[in-house]
């Protein structure tokens, strides 16, 4: 591949996107480009890239050195952009049919080249319309065991494991996890996005409630310290691209090693908010409502049975370390990551409804008093499962607690 010589970083436009993607070879000289910037993260430049006769797209993503969300104010470094791409080609080597293909990377102009993936749709914004993705549940469970085993020193020589974690150093992105989901939500912090009519219900059922904090304590702590394998660190419904017949997921910027799971976490986390979003998005439709509803709590169920079983064939068939045919190791560790991904989900739950980056799941909810109400909902559902993680059983007991907020 054709690489780039004496560049220097600066924000693409969709002028010199096209002309990026023809210095690297990727379409004729001649060919008739159009581009369009169709981010709409809170981090990155993101362009579409297509040829007018023949239909071939790209996508060239680029970081900005400040987070898109807020402004210049809050800078960001660059490599994560480097992070990311890495991270996309790791995870392709194991599971390529659920990541898309990168084509080039620079870490120097900050892009990463890589698929067109819009044959698909962002799950999220399906799932809002109440759109059923019959793969999502197997797909995400096989991405996530693969992925969070291989990289692990379960599934990887623990040398290699080592050499591995010192590429995915990423401090500042981490940061971000660290205050904008396990710190800033539990105070009164001026980041949090709160509505004047909630914030009663905050101060008292989250900020003041101390056994909720030293359990969320516990959580940062591990997430601080638990190096177990590469995350994809973000994993949410709006990194994931879907159809009928295909799942990729997306959007590994926040890639670093840490606790199994917490990847796990993040999108059962999504799928809670989305159940408790459709109260009202089909409110008008009681029968869609109740078959939707049990759609998402099937995804929910299917994802963690998935990665459970899939885990322990690979654990079985690949094990790194010989105390793993141990009776009893892989029945502990698998409950370990389950009491871990109870408790994450619980802390992503309630940073997206009163944090700095909300869901449009939930966000959509015109009615500023319903909305509120869901939020509440979500909040006192979020509290129970971190405060009750290591009594919740099963996936099927967390299912069941999940329902009492419906």
């Amino acid at each position: 591949m054709t690489t780039l010589k004496d560049t220097t970083y600066e924000p693409l436009t969709t002028d010199t996107a096209i002309k990026l993607s023809k210095d690297l070879q990727l379409f004729n000289e001649d060919d008739l480009l159009f581009a369009h910037e169709i981010g709409d993260g809170n981090l990155n430049l993101v362009f579409r890239i297509q040829e007018e006769l023949t239909g071939k797209s790209i996508i060239i993503k680029q970081a900005l050195p400040y987070a898109k969300v807020v402004g210049t104010s809050w800078p960001l470094t660059l490599d994560r952009s480097r992070i990311e791409s890495e991270s996309l080609k790791r995870t392709y080597q194991l599971v390529p049919n659920y990541t898309p293909k990168v084509y080039y990377s620079d870490s120097e102009l900050a892009v990463t080249v890589m698929d067109d993936l819009s044959h698909l749709t962002i799950v999220r914004k399906g799932l809002i319309e109440a759109v059923q993705y019959p793969k999502l549940a197997k797909d995400i469970g096989l991405f996530l065991a693969h992925t969070l085993f291989y990289n692990s020193d379960f599934g990887l020589n623990q040398q290699e494991k080592k050499i591995q974690s010192g590429r995915f150093i990423n401090p500042e992105l981490c940061k971000i996890t660290e205050d904008l989901v396990f710190t800033d939500p539990f105070f009164d912090h001026d980041t949090n996005n709160i509505d004047e009519q909630l914030k009663p219900f905050v101060a008292e059922t989250i900020w003041a409630d101390q056994s909720l904090k030293l359990e969320v304590a516990q959580l940062k702590q591990t997430f601080l310290t638990k190096a177990e394998t590469l995350l994809h660190g973000d994993l949410h419904t709006g990194s994931i691209f879907a159809n009928d017949d295909e799942t990729v997921v997306i959007d590994p910027e926040f890639a670093y090693y840490g606790p199994i799971g917490f990847d796990i976490g993040a999108f059962v986390a999504n799928i809670i908010l989305n159940y408790l979003s459709q109260d009202v998005h089909l409110a008008d439709h009681p029968d869609k409502k109740a078959e939707f509803q049990k759609y998402l709590l099937t995804v929910i169920t299917e994802t963690w049975n998935v990665f459970e079983e899939e885990f322990t064939v690979l654990w079985n068939k690949h094990p790194q370390d010989a105390f793993m045919n141990t009776n009893g190791y892989l029945g502990q560790t698998l409950d370990q990551i389950f009491k871990d991904m109870i408790g994450f989900a619980g802390c992503k739950v309630i940073r997206r409804m009163i944090g700095l980056a909300g869901v449009e799941d939930v966000e959509a909810i015109i009615d500023l008093k319903v909305r509120n109400q869901v939020k509440q909902r979500a909040l006192s559902l979020g509290k129970e499962i971190i405060l009750n993680r290591k009594d919740i059983s099963s996936i099927e007991h967390l299912v069941k607690v999940v329902t009492k907020y419906a």
